[in-house]
């Protein structure tokens, strides 16, 4: 039978005269939920009940401008979420264009997954000179942005299927790319010191605070003062990305003098905020960009801040539940991630190890009573 328990309840989901039925039977025995099932096939073929007619399903140009619409409102408070979905929608919006959203199958979305896999982007890191005059070098597109890409055409659908103009997703059964995580890195306690001499305000703030904490970038940017603990040592994060991101941070001398310092100065409340809009900061590039620069150390992204701050926690003896809390984490898996040991740990660990099995090595065993010797 066409079946299927959602909750508690059985739901119907077949197809009659080319289209698809997905009705909740209200019953939660199954054996009663497939006689109604049954009864109202029989019902349809009779004519004793009609199909609700559902609206024209959009293009995709102007399923994607709704969807933008509402992503506007429902995200009003994550501005950098909002403004990275504009981003990756232009090149969705290039490929599928005016197609219709119910003509786009599994097939249509391994096409796009193809096409975007063969282009090239232009980064200004890879800027070259050549004869006086200036030429870009193309690079690949990382698996990372196709899949931001896929992860969004999957949103997108998801959307219209809450609206009842579509009944599946045909992301749902496209292959996600494999991701290279070997980008990530630890910046050491020398890369730090050279980084935040160079690195101007608010940068400076910024990466103290996410060395010291381990916050996400969007959650240092949008802090208030209102949710600033100094007395009892913490700062309260009330949302976030899962319900795990809900959490108090225990905050190091360092970063309270940092946040203290700001909360005096701020008048709109935010402790991060730009001095033309007095809003939440979205970007700190190109000041990263110059600090890195003329710190002349290796390259590595802000966010590999929050990996630092997570290593860091373990080496020093702190154990990955409490990381998890900390991070804000709704799994231990997603924590491993983050966490890179550094070959000095590693190798440290393993003369702590070799140390500690010669000590226990040199107590011999009394035969006759099993005790050891000292």
């Amino acid at each position: 039978m066409a079946i299927y328990k959602r909750g508690d309840v059985w739901w119907m989901d077949f197809r009659f005269e080319g289209k698809h039925v997905q009705k909740s039977t209200k019953l939660k025995n199954k054996r009663d939920a497939e006689s109604y099932e049954r009864a109202f096939r029989t019902q349809l073929a009779k004519g004793d009940v009609g199909l609700e007619k559902k609206a024209n399903p959009p293009t995709f140009d102007q399923a994607i401008a709704e969807f933008l619409s509402f992503a506007e409102v429902e995200h009003r408070s994550k501005p950098n979420t909002l403004r990275s979905y504009k981003n990756t929608s232009k090149s969705l919006q290039a490929f599928f264009g005016n197609t219709r959203i119910d003509q786009i199958n599994s097939a249509a979305v391994e096409k796009f997954k193809l096409w975007r896999c063969d282009q090239k982007t232009r980064p200004r890191s890879e800027l070259k000179k050549k004869k006086g005059k200036r030429k870009w070098k193309p690079k690949a597109l990382s698996p990372a942005t196709v899949n931001r890409e896929l992860a969004l055409l999957k949103i997108l659908f998801n959307y219209f299927i809450r609206q009842d103009i579509l009944w599946k997703n045909p992301v749902s059964r496209v292959k996600l790319l494999k991701e290279e995580n070997g980008s990530l890195r630890v910046v050491s306690p020398k890369e730090e010191r050279l980084y935040l001499n160079e690195a101007s305000q608010p940068l400076l703030d910024f990466a103290s605070v996410m060395i010291d904490t381990g916050m996400r970038p969007g959650e240092i940017a949008g802090m208030l003062r209102t949710n600033l603990f100094l007395e009892q040592g913490y700062l309260y994060i009330p949302e976030g990305k899962t319900k795990a991101a809900k959490r108090r941070i225990p905050l190091t001398t360092r970063v309270k003098e940092i946040l203290e310092r700001r909360a005096g100065s701020t008048e709109t409340g935010f402790l991060f905020a730009t001095e033309e809009t007095e809003a939440p900061i979205t970007t700190l590039k190109t000041a990263h960009a110059g600090a890195i620069r003329r710190s002349k150390i290796n390259h590595f992204r802000l966010y590999d801040l929050r990996h630092t701050f997570a290593t860091r926690f373990l080496e020093s003896g702190g154990d990955l539940v409490t990381l998890q809390a900390i991070l804000g984490h709704s799994s231990i898996h997603m924590v491993t991630r983050y966490a890179h040991p550094t070959d000095n740990h590693k190798f440290e660990a393993i003369r702590r190890m070799e140390v500690r099995a010669t000590e226990n090595g040199s107590k011999e065993p009394d035969i006759e009573t099993g005790a050891s010797k000292s």
